[in-house]
């Protein structure tokens, strides 16, 4: 098992380390000039564009940027924003606190109940339960997810009243102590049932044709065979054989909502990174979308190294592999 964890937390080194020169480079490939915005749109001096460039090393080459950059990281520095004035550091530290409490929540809640309706489902293949589920798996699964937030928006907080429209708590409310965490709570109600709804359907088919695949295995008919219950077969083979590829999933759908909670994050005005990586995107802030996206490598790798030890723990036959 030590050999097992070992070898996945070399890879998601690895995976980090690509991640951040693949990033690097591509977004100073990327067409804009920092040096140009920063300078000012009404007939920027080109000496002042030049003085931004040498203040910044945007004049050197994308290899020697990569190298200095690569240093910093090893000395526990992201850089400075080019448009805040401000550690990178200190601006993700405020935001990514927000995005994995709303990302982790979604995907936790998601990923029981897509998959308690597949299991659900599948025993039930062919009845108009199963043929409701499925329909609501399609809809949902096709539908947008800023378009999903604003009918939530619409409904639930300006047609009924219920809830917050926006923000992470009451403004005009100086709550404190367990009044606070409430009011967190309800503001997390809108954004975080938008991504249960948008992932269920993932892990809703995948647990669905899971369990019909198991079924129609060959040991399974040999254990009916022999006379076992049906409870008993499902509860010991059928569901753990089953929530294997679910487990794989789950690694996969958390990276996305991790990153791509960015569009939730700003229809519902959520202070999340998804508002600073757009902003510093279109600023062409190199140093804050880089360590944004140094954040969330890590913070997927993470998950998936866990994904794999729980992967390992359901199938004895990873670790021997």
């Amino acid at each position: 098992m030590k050999k097992f964890v070992a070898k996945r937390l070399g890879s998601g080194a690895l995976t980090v380390l690509c991640s951040i020169i693949f990033n690097f480079v591509i977004i100073r490939l990327a067409p804009g000039d920092p040096a140009t915005l920063l300078a000012g749109k009404d007939n920027p001096n080109p000496a002042t564009i030049a003085a931004i460039r040498t203040r910044y090393g945007l004049d050197k080459s994308i290899f020697e940027q990569l190298i200095a950059y690569l240093q910093q990281l090893l000395q526990g520095d992201l850089g400075f924003s080019y448009v805040n004035n401000r550690d990178v550091s200190s601006l993700i530290l405020e935001r990514v606190g927000p995005t994995l409490l709303v990302a982790l929540t979604g995907a936790l809640i998601a990923v029981v109940i897509g998959t308690l309706l597949g299991v659900y489902a599948a025993r039930k293949k062919g009845t108009w339960i199963d043929q409701i589920c499925c329909g609501f798996s399609y809809l949902f699964d096709s539908t947008p997810s800023f378009w999903l937030g604003l009918i939530m928006i619409l409904i639930f907080a300006n047609f009924l009243g219920w809830l917050p429209t926006s923000g992470m708590y009451s403004l005009r409310n100086n709550y404190t102590g367990l009044r606070y965490y409430l009011d967190v709570a309800r503001h997390m109600i809108l954004p975080v049932t938008t991504l249960v709804l948008l992932n269920i359907p993932y892990y809703f088919r995948i647990a669905r044709s899971s369990v019909l695949q198991v079924m129609s295995e060959d040991f399974i008919t040999t254990l009916r065979a022999t006379g076992m219950s049906e409870k008993k077969i499902f509860n010991k083979y059928v569901l753990r054989n089953a929530i294997i590829p679910t487990v794989t999933v789950f690694g996969i759908t958390l990276a996305y909502m991790i990153t791509g909670v960015a569009l939730i994050e700003i229809t519902f005005a959520w202070p999340g990174m998804g508002r600073l990586v757009l902003d510093s995107v279109t600023k062409r802030d190199y140093p804050v979308v880089s360590g944004v996206y140094l954040i969330l490598s890590i913070c997927v790798a993470i998950g998936m190294i866990i994904v794999d030890l729980v992967y390992a723990l359901v199938d004895p036959r990873i670790r021997i592999e």
